[in-house]
Parts: structure tokens; C-alpha cells; sequence
């Protein structure tokens, strides 16, 4: 696949490889030269997990899900 460096030396990553190594917005890579070439690669302990951090914070989760349970129980409730 060809890529166009931009003129901030910014590349994209195409979705197809995006996709095939699950890289999500804010994935870790390393980068360096072996024998002339470009290797970029996901970093060490890089995970989905560690891609979600913070990126929930100031969301009240629990609530949500305690607001679901309540809406359940008044369903179950009025069920005969």
C-alpha cells in the first residue's frame, strides 16, 4: 500500500491494517530504522484495555446502569 507523508511528516495507517492489527485512535507504536526501512510497530503492553483509559472519566456509569435496573424492575413489576 502506498502512503503520503504530510508536511507535518504525518502518515495515515490504512484501515485494512488499522483493522488487522485491532489499532484503535491513540494506540502506542514504536518506530525505527532497520537496514534502511521504516518499522513501525504496536507497543509492548499497548491493549484495547489501556486505549480505553480515561475515556470514559466524567461519565457516571454506574448510575447508567443503575437507572437500566431500576427501568427493569418496574417492567418486571408491571408484568403479570
Amino acid at each position: 500500500m502506498l502512503v503520503k507523508l504530510s508536511t507535518k511528516g504525518q502518515l495515515v495507517i490504512p484501515k485494512a491494517i488499522r483493522s488487522a492489527l485491532r489499532l484503535e485512535p491513540g494506540a502506542e507504536l514504536e518506530i525505527e530504522i532497520v537496514k534502511q526501512e521504516i518499522v513501525l510497530r504496536p507497543a509492548p503492553g499497548s491493549s484495547p484495555v489501556d486505549a480505553l483509559y480515561g475515556r470514559f472519566a466524567g461519565d457516571d456509569l454506574i448510575g447508567a446502569l443503575e437507572d437500566e435496573h431500576r427501568q427493569e424492575l418496574q417492567v418486571d413489576a408491571l408484568r403479570p
